[in-house]
Parts: C-alpha cells; sequence; structure tokens
C-alpha cells in the first residue's frame, strides 16, 4: 500500500461517524474509490495528448479508461486508500508528478471525483455511471 507523505492525519478520526455512509471496515484498513479526474487547458494536438495518456497508462497500469479531446481530457481509475482523503491527494498529483515523465500537456485539473466502490456500484446501477462495458483504453471523446 502506498503511504502518502503529504497528507496530516495526526488527530482526524479514520472514519466519519455514525450515519448511513460509516464504513463496515475497519479502520485503517484499505478500501477501493473509484476516481475521475478532469484536466483542461490550451488546445495541444491530438495525437501528442494521446500518446501522453498511453504513457500514463503504461506507466501506471490502474488507469481504467482516459477520454480526451484538444484541450480537455478525463482519467478513471481504482484508486486503494485508506480513506478518502488520501485517495483525493493521490488523484490531485497524478497530473502534475507525471506531466514531464509522461510528456502530457500543462493543463490544470478542472475537476475531481472520488467515490467508494458501493457508490459506484449504485450509480451504475441505476444507470448513472459508466456502463460496465465502457472499453479499457485511451480513447477520443
Amino acid at each position: 500500500m502506498r503511504r502518502l507523505t503529504s497528507v496530516e492525519t495526526a488527530g482526524r478520526r479514520p472514519f466519519p461517524g455514525p450515519g448511513p455512509c460509516t464504513p463496515v471496515e475497519q479502520p485503517g484498513t484499505s478500501r477501493l474509490w473509484h476516481v475521475t479526474l478532469s484536466v483542461a487547458g490550451v488546445e495541444a494536438p491530438l495525437r501528442e495528448v494521446r500518446r501522453g495518456l498511453e504513457q500514463l497508462a503504461h506507466d501506471h497500469p490502474f488507469l481504467l479508461t482516459s477520454r480526451y479531446a484538444g484541450d480537455h481530457a478525463e482519467i478513471r481509475y481504482w484508486e486503494e486508500a485508506r480513506d478518502l482523503h488520501d485517495a483525493a491527494a493521490v488523484a490531485l498529483r497524478l497530473w502534475g508528478e507525471h506531466r514531464s515523465t509522461a510528456k502530457l500537456p500543462p493543463w490544470e485539473i478542472v475537476g475531481l471525483e472520488v467515490i467508494g466502490r458501493d457508490t459506484y456500484r449504485q450509480r451504475v446501477a441505476q444507470g448513472h455511471g459508466p456502463a460496465p462495458a465502457t472499453p479499457v483504453g485511451v480513447h477520443p471523446f
């Protein structure tokens, strides 16, 4: 399991208090989080955007799917983390940390959604999430 050194956890409870969304896992155990990271910026050649996203997927096989256009992209993947804070922190660093190694466009993060596995499954079951047959890989919008 990856440890995040930039996330301050001192004094923070591992999970929220009682309520309908209280996790059943024991504190400190890893959970799966579905992450959707949206980035956008100045128009870049489609070929370079695709190549950069393919390199990112090669470097990090956890990547499920990426969709892209000349001025924006969306990356979806599963992250294993102790809590939402850790999953979000990893996601917020993903683009910047791999911008140079994968030769990604100098875009900024414009959106982030991190949801638990149960919420993801519920959305898909209700027809509000991506279809389970969404092709894995890098695809144009």
